[in-house]
């Protein structure tokens, strides 16, 4: 089955869901801690059930290269051949039970996914890049970052402000500079039954 794709927006959405795109190449520029607290404080605000805001997020900037190093070595190969500019990086993880009950949440990953998606609008926002990641060892970044079994893992972040698409490969420096292409409406949203 060929599923029906297209560059243009159908419908009129906020700029900075135009904007948004994950880049890889990044500027060697470091990210002011003002603008590092701004994206957290965006995913503070996304919405969750029950209110339990089960993301956590562990970050690192260049200046800090133990735990840069720590998040960076998880990658897998073909991540690590460009997120090595990335001036930070961010692991983001999901409380499996409600802190209220101690319950499962089967809405954690949900919920960290909405943060995450709040955490890359405000980044857009502030002009920076954002490019996540399910390419990792999961079990390498447990280990190394002496996470708890009481979490999941979600994706790994590399953002930063944008760099030159020369920098990469040539391969990458097409997919940096190809339009952005998305599943036409019609493909995903349904009106009736199956």
């Amino acid at each position: 089955m060929v599923m029906k794709i297209s560059s243009e927006i159908e419908s009129p959405v906020l700029d900075v869901i135009k904007q948004r795109r994950s880049r890889r190449a990044y500027s060697l520029r470091p990210i002011e801690d003002e603008k590092i607290k701004s994206l957290f404080e965006a995913a503070r605000w996304a919405p969750s059930s029950m209110n339990d805001q089960p993301w956590t997020y562990i970050y690192a900037t260049k200046e800090q290269p133990e735990l840069w190093n720590k998040l960076f070595n998880s990658l897998n190969d073909s991540n690590k051949v460009w997120a090595k500019v990335a001036p930070l990086l961010v692991l983001s993880l999901a409380r499996k039970n409600f802190a209220l009950n101690g319950m499962p949440n089967g809405a954690a990953k949900y919920d960290l996914g909405g943060a995450n998606a709040f955490l890359a609008l405000q980044a857009t926002e502030l002009g920076l890049n954002i490019h996540q990641m399910g390419g990792y060892d999961h079990q390498k970044a447990i280990v190394n970052l002496h996470i708890p079994d009481s979490y999941e893992l979600g994706v790994m972040i590399a953002i930063g402000y944008e760099g030159d698409p020369e920098t990469l490969s040539e391969h990458l420096k097409q997919r940096e500079v190809a339009p952005r292409q998305r599943y036409v409406q019609q493909e995903f949203v349904m009106n009736t039954t199956f």
